[in-house]
């Protein structure tokens, strides 16, 4: 079972990291109105708190930085990393989903 019960440092980095990235998510692609900057910023804080870890882990060591970057800082970037990717993915497939209904109605109505 897993033991949520760590130190207070450690989730602090995954919930500023992945504050942070959801916020850079809403600058750069501008949300449609409150609900959609809501789940935006929801979405990507929980990835972020958590995947987090393992993908700072991840990108620490393909980057070859693991030896310079201190734990915190991993935590942080990755947290950060992920929240703002994840809403990429998914803001990305929502709009792909929606031109393409747009279209079947299009063609039904030919």
């Amino acid at each position: 079972m897993a033991d949520f019960s760590g130190d207070a440092g450690f989730w602090m980095e995954r919930t500023i990291g992945a504050s942070a990235g959801a916020a850079i998510s809403l600058v750069y692609m501008l949300p449609r109105g409150r609900r959609e900057a809501a789940s935006r910023f929801l979405t990507g804080v929980i990835s972020g708190m958590i995947f987090g870890g393992p993908t700072g882990t991840m990108l620490a060591e393909r980057l070859e930085l693991a030896g310079s970057l201190s734990g915190s800082e991993i935590m942080l970037s990755g947290a950060a990393a992920v929240s703002l990717c994840s809403w990429w993915g998914l803001g990305l497939l929502q709009r792909l989903g929606e031109k393409w209904a747009g279209r079947e109605k299009e063609n039904r109505r030919t």
